[in-house]
């Protein structure tokens, strides 16, 4: 077999492990249920053969428990404040938040005092304790733990990738464009998804783990006034009955921002939204990595057909009652 036939045939292989056999083609809130599937997911397979036994075996529950976190604000006070930083809430006058900011957890407190932080989000330091916690739950062999760990920091790293994850304005409700978050983050990943590269190689040991962390909103950040800018830009430039329109989910008609006034917005912006989306799986799968390798390469091997314990599936049950039931508990850009 050649070259090329032999890499159409690995592509057509592992091609339904990437976008998932049956799953629901419908983006969900933020980098959706849908995108925070789709990181997840695509970063199993930058792995390494040492790890990649394991968390092929996983991949449907990696995949599926993307979301947790996005149902935990619905069950948990605090959870919704780990998967943003208001950056921006901390500068005067065109400083830089990234000097005035401090990186490190202690620094910050001194500077700001514990309750701003909370107050104002605390996504890069949440992303530091959760590869700590995976890094222990490989030391102690624990799958219920290495699986929800797993999923959930792909989840907050997803986050981390998003420009709106790092503002006060992250739904444009400070500049009468209320809706961009979920424009951004959901619908021009649904009618685009299929069109991106997924292939970012393989995941890295991370020895500066913060300073990765730190890259990731910095480069978010800084792409903010553009995600405003060019929106508000396109919207007086196109008829304002261009902009919205409607589509069928299932039983219900639901408003949308149109096909046009989004993939126009999306050409825009240049691959953007691409680019965040391949950053983040790429970090997912190293900070996956680093946490396996700083626990001292564990043979993962042992776990593969393990599945999750009885008392995680309960837990996973009634975290469920509460995301159809409850309220949601702190900020929410629906």
């Amino acid at each position: 077999m050649g070259n090329l036939l032999r890499f159409k045939y690995i592509i057509l292989l592992i091609i339904p492990f990437l976008f998932g056999v049956g799953e629901k083609q419908v983006a969900h809130k933020r980098w959706g249920f849908f995108g925070h599937k789709r990181i997840n997911r695509i970063a199993t397979f930058t792995l390494p053969p040492e790890m990649f036994g394991f968390y092929k075996d996983h991949i449907e529950y990696i995949t599926e428990h993307a979301v947790d976190p996005d149902k935990r604000r619905y069950a948990v006070d605090g959870e919704a404040e780990k998967h943003y930083i208001d950056i921006d809430h901390y500068v005067h006058n065109g400083e830089n938040p990234f000097e005035v900011v401090p990186r490190r957890w202690k620094d910050a407190v001194a500077k700001f005092s514990e309750d701003t932080l909370h107050a104002y989000g605390i996504v890069p330091w949440n992303i530091t304790v959760m590869k700590y916690k995976l890094q222990r739950a490989f030391e102690e062999k624990n799958v219920d733990l290495i699986l929800k760990y797993s999923a959930d920091i792909g989840h907050y790293i997803g986050d981390a990738h998003v420009p709106l994850h790092t503002t006060e304005n992250y739904n444009g409700q400070l500049t009468n464009q209320k809706g961009i978050h979920g424009l951004w983050e959901s619908r021009l990943v649904e009618i685009n998804y299929e069109n991106y590269d997924y292939f970012v190689g393989k995941a890295k040991h991370l020895k500066n783990l913060d300073d990765h962390i730190w890259k990731a909103i910095e480069g978010s950040h800084y792409a903010v006034d553009s995600v405003l800018r060019i929106e508000k830009e396109l919207t007086a430039f196109m008829p304002s009955d261009k902009k919205y329109s409607f589509e069928q989910r299932g039983t219900t008609t639901i408003p949308v921002y149109s096909y046009e006034f989004s993939q126009e917005y999306h050409r825009r912006m240049n691959n953007m939204v691409e680019r965040r989306l391949r950053a983040a799986i790429a970090m997912v799968g190293s900070i996956w990595y680093t946490a396996w390798v700083d626990a001292g390469q564990p043979d993962l091997s042992k776990l593969q057909n393990t599945p999750p314990s009885a008392e995680m599936i309960e837990e996973l049950k009634t975290l469920d009652e509460h995301y159809l039931n409850d309220k949601h508990k702190g900020r929410i850009c629906d």
